[in-house]
């Protein structure tokens, strides 16, 4: 397996990085982008997303000396993964994302999550608990916690009845409705960053993974308070400031069974919070990781 890297970040423009792909164990193939040296720090991207997502991210976090990783999650473009079971979930992302590790030859990383990135991200961190060295998890969507409130339980329902409308789409095989059925419903009306006309081609193509999750059996597994609280990485639960009320309330709950954990509100930012506003993002992610750097394992490559 060959990867790409290089000493000076500006040398290639992010889109310009020649992807690779990774052949894991379970025949899962999964395109990646890769540059810089020292840490490993791996983004994940969201349900619609891929590994172009992290784009306003990239060079501020070279700049800081990481070896970066972008991926796409397994039904994510470009992949050509074909659906092996109904069970999709961030389980399942989480089991990818240690086949990848395993694949580049890396024993454990800093994972940067952004809403079902953010999910696989902390699941990853109790299934696979001594490979993740520290966590920046955005909105992570684990819609169960909802529950732990009534206005959460109102909430989830006003949700539910929204991304029930995009599976109708998807069951009439209007893929492009679909997208934007399920658009509105995660990130708000036409004023959201995730609407516009770039964002929403990116979103159509990767319609299939939403596909995968909508029909799944389980697409929001639960993990436990204990489980979270048990997550003993460095961790950072983000918030967008202009966020959906549901992912409001979620987020809250998670924070609340996550007492080891430091939360962080990014101003005028909705849930696409790393895209809405890159730039208090990637301050107040690196500044987290800055401060617990010196905890964090010497020995990884």
């Amino acid at each position: 397996m060959t990867s790409v890297q290089t000493d000076d970040h500006k040398a290639l423009n992010f889109h310009d990085l020649p992807t690779r792909t990774a052949r894991l164990r379970n025949g899962i193939e999964l395109c990646y982008v890769e540059q810089g040296n020292g840490l490993p720090l791996v983004f994940i991207h969201g349900l619609l997303g891929d590994w172009r997502s992290w784009q306003p991210q990239w060079d501020a976090f070279l700049a800081q000396g990481y070896r970066c990783l972008s991926y796409s999650r397994r039904y994510s473009f470009p992949n050509a993964n074909e659906f092996a079971s109904p069970d999709h979930s961030a389980l399942v992302d989480a089991a990818d994302l240690a086949g990848l590790l395993d694949a580049l030859g890396i024993p454990a990383a800093i994972l940067i999550g952004t809403s079902y990135g953010a999910f696989t991200a902390l699941a990853f961190a109790v299934h696979h608990p001594r490979r993740a060295l520290a966590i920046v998890a955005t909105e992570p969507p684990m819609m169960r916690y909802a529950d732990f409130s009534h206005e959460g339980k109102v909430l989830r329902a006003e949700f539910e009845r929204k991304t029930q409308a995009a599976a109708h789409a998807l069951q009439r095989g209007n893929d492009e409705e679909a997208v934007r059925t399920m658009t509105d419903a995660i990130n708000g009306g036409e004023a959201s960053s995730a609407n516009t006309a770039g964002a929403l081609q990116r979103r159509f193509e990767n319609a299939k993974a939403m596909r995968a999750l909508m029909l799944s059996t389980d697409p929001f597994p639960f993990l436990s308070p204990q489980q979270l609280r048990e997550i003993a990485p460095p961790t950072l639960l983000v918030v967008g400031e202009r966020t959906q009320p549901i992912h409001d309330a979620v987020f809250r709950n998670v924070c609340a069974a996550m007492p080891q954990a430091r939360a962080s509100r990014v101003h005028g930012a909705g849930h696409g919070v790393h895209r809405d506003n890159p730039k208090e993002f990637n301050a107040i992610a690196l500044q987290f990781l800055q401060r617990e750097i010196e905890s964090l394992p010497r020995a990884i490559p």
